[in-house]
């Protein structure tokens, strides 16, 4: 297993740490104690740690890679052309940041990918937890396109709440405020060359592969992807699994319900 090559020390406990994917820089997050869990952010990315993730951390060691392109991740997207070659880096962040055979955890983009790995690597994950996954796609009832949509329309697609999706992306002090929307916008680009066109990677062909006890999340306010994508997921794995559907959540319940969404996936994967 390779291990991360740098590591700086944080406030509040929280270590990063820097590792190389394809001549890229790439963050991993490391916070807590107990059994790793993985976790691969949504729509966005990561640009700071969350109250989700502090919750995680209080019962598990959390880690955090950021995907590439993402928030943390640099231009690493750039040199990505095809499915595989997001797969394969992804699998290759997984196993530097210290994953491999854990416990993982995704959002939406983080959630396909997560499922991905189970999937094809299926020794790669312990325990699967999914938060409205992409990847699927039914004509009769698409999912909401985010990146065909106004910039004031977003956090209310993300989001129930939308102030908390404004405050993630908010400029913190001391930021390059020149650097920090080219970055938010390079995230936004990372995740639709993962998932052009339509968010839809055939990903239903795969799920009936994975083995690993898988949870599925959703908000019950999602306004991205339909609720009715969470039984068609369910129809299709093979494995153990299991449906929770969030109140007051949206797309990325895990940001509207930290508490709830924390404990549900600590819960399943204990």
């Amino acid at each position: 297993m390779n291990e991360p090559a740098t590591t700086t020390i944080q406030d509040a406990g929280l270590e990063e740490t820097i590792i190389d994917i394809n001549g890229f820089a790439t963050r991993v997050w490391r916070k807590g104690v107990g059994p790793k869990l993985g976790f691969l952010a949504g729509l966005g990315g990561l640009p700071r740690w969350m109250p989700f993730l502090d919750r995680l951390a209080e019962q598990r060691t959390v880690i955090v890679p950021s995907l590439p392109g993402f928030p943390g991740g640099d231009r690493g997207h750039s040199v990505l052309d095809t499915h595989l070659d997001w797969l394969l880096a992804v699998r290759e962040t997984l196993d530097k940041a210290g994953l491999a055979g854990a416990d993982l955890a995704g959002s939406s983009v983080g959630a396909s990918l997560a499922a991905e790995m189970a999937a094809v690597w299926p020794a790669q994950v312990r325990k699967l937890a999914l938060i409205a996954p992409f990847g699927l796609f039914d004509e009769k009832n698409p999912p909401t396109d985010p990146w065909a949509q106004r910039a004031d329309a977003v956090p209310g697609l993300m989001c129930a709440n939308p102030e908390i999706w404004k405050a993630m992306k908010a400029i913190p002090d001391g930021a390059n405020s020149i650097e920090w929307p080219i970055e938010q916008n390079r995230a936004s680009e990372a995740a639709a060359r993962i998932f052009w066109p339509l968010g839809n990677t055939r990903l239903e062909k795969r799920l009936k592969l994975i083995r690993a006890p898988t949870l599925l999340l959703w908000g019950n306010e999602d306004r991205i992807m339909p609720i009715s994508y969470a039984d068609r997921i369910c129809k299709a794995l093979a494995g153990p699994h299991d449906l929770r559907v969030i109140g007051c959540a949206g797309h990325l319940a895990e940001l509207d319900q930290p508490g709830a969404v924390a404990e549900e996936i600590l819960d399943w994967t204990a």
